[in-house]
């Protein structure tokens, strides 16, 4: 067993793991986050992206002892205080799913994109950078009108994270 301790949305938790333990597996086994979701176990598919230390990661491929001393932010973690992170309301408002299988994944990738690219982003460039997360029911055109609100509204709402 090793010792991990970490922040997960804003909380510091410990644990005594099997070292093989993966991440998206500590979350969803020990924490009982299960937004986090296993779709594919190859990184294939992005249902299991999360933001480590405000980055975005596929847990799936990261071992929850290389996080330890580090900040976790899992789909349960970007709603503040009851009121959705805008990029979720924009997902809802644009009907951004189906099942909904993907959308905590392709939510994170997308708070990620905005991060990284800005808040002016076109479809080429959403598109592109969701090459990573896969949807097996829409044909995308909601996520990409989604995702465009979604950081339209994050440029004129600075939305506060929970894990911040």
């Amino acid at each position: 067993m090793s010792a991990v301790s970490l922040t997960v949305n804003g909380k510091a938790v410990t644990a005594d793991i099997d070292p093989r333990t993966l991440l998206v597996q500590y979350l969803r086994e020990n924490l009982r986050l299960t937004g986090t979701h296993v779709g594919c176990d190859t990184s294939q598919c992005g249902a299991c992206v999360v933001h480590l230390d405000g980055e975005a990661i596929k847990a799936c491929t990261v071992l929850a002892v290389q996080c330890d001393g580090r900040s976790v932010t899992t789909i349960e973690g970007l709603a503040s205080g009851g009121e959705l992170h805008p990029m979720q309301a924009a997902f809802r408002e644009h009907h951004g799913l189906q099942c909904g299988y993907c959308t905590p994944g392709m939510i994170m990738t997308a708070v990620d994109l905005v991060r990284r690219k800005g808040n002016a982003l076109d479809e080429h460039t959403i598109r592109h950078e969701l090459e990573g997360n896969i949807c097996r029911c829409t044909g995308y055109h909601n996520i990409v009108k989604a995702i465009a609100a979604g950081a339209e509204t994050m440029a004129s709402e600075p939305h506060k994270v929970a894990a911040e």
